[in-house]
């Protein structure tokens, strides 16, 4: 023995700052407002998060599409970003909103995310052959759309996903609400909803361009596996939305998950819970990771 003695105090102290060390090294990598594409002349950036630990194989990817209403909403901040302590690449991106842009801008802008992606796959050590994508309302009415309306001819650099999860997002416009008259909204209420922002029009004027904006309508048996997730007590989407596309993707052939998020609203607290965590990690190891 040395002679030297510690207290229980200093020795808790010590061992606490080892472990605070070794979770700061293990941290992801963030790296902020990375340009990924610009679409006449609007600059459309993204953040990546980036496992601390390399993979032979490269990084399984995931793209997050925020939410908003297609008129707020931002990078910042995702919801997915703990995934790359799992050993994901998380790419956060913005993509065009409604004052600046309408409908298609938005599904173009997330696909170009994902070709960003594979075009970088050996920079950042990507799988680019594993990428999917993961969003909440808004963001999961893209993402949906991501993973079901059909892919541009002659891609370049193919914009398909391999997995989605879909966080109680808006799948049929025209049945939605907000958009169409009725239980005390007006003409006028319908003109200025989201969906008319995002459309440029009432889903009652170009139905078939709603048909165009809408996962459910482009349902197709080889769509990509999907996890849907919704709270029974949403007061923004309702959950008939998710509940109407899962049976369309169950009945076409594709392989989907659907869970209720018991007595959640529109996000909310109980969307971050571990065992809603589990589930989406079980969902995208599945798929994305190799064997």
């Amino acid at each position: 023995m040395n002679g030297y003695s510690f207290s229980p105090r200093f020795i808790r102290w010590l061992i606490l700052g080892l472990i605070s060390q070794a979770c700061a090294f293990a941290a992801p990598t963030v790296l902020k407002d990375i340009e990924y594409a610009r679409p006449n002349g609007y600059p459309l950036l993204l953040d990546l998060y980036l496992p601390e630990r390399a993979q032979d194989e490269g990084a399984p990817v995931v793209v997050w599409v925020h939410g908003g209403g297609w008129k707020n909403g931002s990078k910042e901040k995702p919801k997915a970003a703990w995934l790359a302590e799992e050993g994901y690449a998380v790419v956060s991106i913005n993509y065009r909103l409604t004052d600046v842009a309408q409908w298609p801008a938005q599904i173009d802008d997330c696909r170009e995310a994902v070709r960003w992606a594979r075009r970088n796959a050996s920079v950042f050590g990507f799988d680019l052959d594993r990428i999917g994508t993961w969003g909440s309302s808004a963001g999961g009415h893209l993402v949906a759309l991501m993973g079901t309306l059909p892919y541009p001819e002659n891609e370049s650099v193919s914009s398909r996903v391999q997995a989605v999860c879909d966080w109680f997002g808006p799948t049929e416009l025209l049945t939605m609400p907000p958009n169409n008259v009725g239980e005390g909204r007006t003409e006028e209420d319908v003109a200025n909803s989201n969906g008319a922002k995002l459309l440029g029009c009432t889903v009652k004027d170009c139905p078939e361009l709603a048909r165009q904006a809408s996962a459910y309508d482009n349902v197709s048996k080889d769509d990509a596996p999907f996890l849907i997730m919704h709270g029974d007590e949403d007061p923004g989407v309702p959950i008939q939305q998710s509940i109407q596309f899962y049976e369309r993707l169950r009945k076409t052939g594709v392989p989907v998950q659907y869970e209720v998020v018991e007595g959640a609203g529109h996000g909310g607290k109980l969307f971050d819970t571990p065992e809603v965590k589990a589930t989406v990690r079980a969902f995208f190891d599945q798929y994305l990771k190799r064997r």
